[in-house]
C-alpha cells in the first residue's frame, strides 16, 4: 500500500522549499510529493508536504490561512527586500514610535493590492522572476488583490519592529515589510521571517530539519497526519459502502451536511473514516457531488524500513 498523507516540515533557512519536498521524496521514497505554499530559501517555518494521493488536496491546503513572526529592519531598501540582497538605500530612523508603526500597519490590513517581487517564483514568460532577477532584468509585473487579516506590532526598537502577520494566499510579507518601511519614510527589509502555521498545521508539530534528514523513515511515517488533516476544519459526511461506490465513480450522492450551502466543499468519508475525496453542495444543499476523488490508501510505510 502507498503511503499518503502530510508531513509538516520546519523548513530551514538557505534551502528551498523544492529542496525540502526532494529530502522528502528521498527520505520516504515517494515519487508523488508536493508542498502548500512556497517559502522564500531566507525564511524557516512551516512547510506542509503532501505525499500520494494527498497531493491532490494541495490547492484547498494553499488556500487556507498563514501566520507569520518578521523581524523588520528600517532603514534600508534592498533589492530582494530582505537583507540577504544588494542595498538600494539607507535613510536614518529617527523618532520611531510604536503607535506609528501601528498606524502605518492598520492601513495594509483587509483587501489590498500587490505587485510581485522580482525576487519571487512568479512565472513571466515562461521563467521565474528570481531567474530574470539574477541576470539584472526587471520585468512589468501585475498587481494581484491579495487578502491581510492582522498585522500585530509585537515589538519596537531602534531601528527594527517584530510583527505577527496573518494573511490569506499568494501575500508576500516582505512586501508589506517594504510597504510600511516606505510610509514610514525610512524604507525597509525583512531581517528575520518565521512561518508559524499554514491552515491547520502549526510549527510546534513540524518535524525540524536535522530531524528529517537523519531519522529512520520508519520514525518519519510515525508523524504523517492522515490527509483529511489538511482540510480538517470543513464538514463532513460519511457514505454507506453503496453510496461512497456512487461518488468513488464521479457520481452525485443525495446527501449533504446539515447547513452546508450550495457550493461549498465537503470532505467526503467511508463509515470506516477513510477519506474518499473532496465534493461540492448542489442541488438546493440536498446533493454533494463528487470534485476530486482520492483512492483507498492511508498513512504508512511504502517501503519496508531497512
Amino acid at each position: 500500500m502507498t503511503g499518503s498523507g502530510v508531513l509538516v516540515v520546519d523548513k530551514a533557512a538557505g534551502v528551498t522549499s523544492f529542496d525540502a519536498v526532494a529530502l522528502v521524496r528521498r527520505r520516504l521514497r515517494l515519487k508523488r510529493v508536493g508542498h502548500a505554499g512556497t517559502l522564500d530559501p531566507a525564511a524557516t517555518g512551516v512547510l506542509p508536504v503532501l505525499l500520494g494521493e494527498a497531493t491532490k488536496l494541495m490547492p484547498y491546503l494553499a488556500d487556507q490561512d498563514k501566520e507569520y513572526r518578521a523581524m523588520v529592519r528600517l532603514g534600508l531598501t534592498t533589492d530582494t527586500l530582505d537583507t540577504s540582497g544588494r542595498v538600494l538605500t539607507t535613510a536614518a530612523v529617527e523618532g520611531l514610535t510604536r503607535e506609528r508603526v501601528e498606524q502605518v500597519s492598520r492601513g495594509l490590513v483587509g483587501r489590498i493590492r500587490q505587485v510581485p517581487p522580482m525576487y519571487s517564483a512568479v512565472r513571466h514568460g515562461g521563467r521565474r522572476l528570481y531567474e530574470l532577477a539574477r541576470q539584472g532584468l526587471e520585468v512589468e509585473r501585475e498587481s494581484r488583490e491579495v487578502e491581510v487579516h492582522a498585522i500585530e506590532v509585537e515589538e519596537v526598537e531602534e531601528a527594527s519592529v517584530r510583527l505577527r502577520v496573518v494573511c490569506g494566499k499568494g501575500t508576500y510579507v516582505r512586501v508589506l515589510a517594504a510597504d510600511i518601511g516606505r510610509a514610514l519614510g525610512t524604507g525597509a527589509a525583512i531581517e528575520r521571517l518565521v512561518r508559524t502555521r499554514v491552515g491547520p498545521f502549526r510549527l510546534e508539530e513540524a518535524v525540524d530539519w536535522a530531524t528529517l534528514r537523519e531519522a529512520s523513515a520508519e520514525s518519519l511515517w510515525a508523524r504523517v497526519r492522515p490527509p483529511e488533516s489538511a482540510i480538517a476544519g470543513w464538514p463532513a459526511l460519511r457514505l454507506d459502502a453503496r453510496a461512497a461506490q456512487r461518488f468513488l465513480h464521479g457520481q452525485a450522492v443525495d446527501l449533504a451536511p446539515p447547513g452546508a450551502a450550495d457550493g461549498s466543499p465537503v470532505r467526503v468519508h467511508a463509515m470506516d473514516g477513510r477519506l474518499l475525496g473532496v465534493g461540492e453542495v448542489s442541488t438546493g444543499a440536498t446533493r454533494v457531488r463528487p470534485v476530486r476523488v482520492l483512492n483507498a490508501d492511508r498513512p504508512g510505510t511504502s517501503v519496508v524500513p531497512a
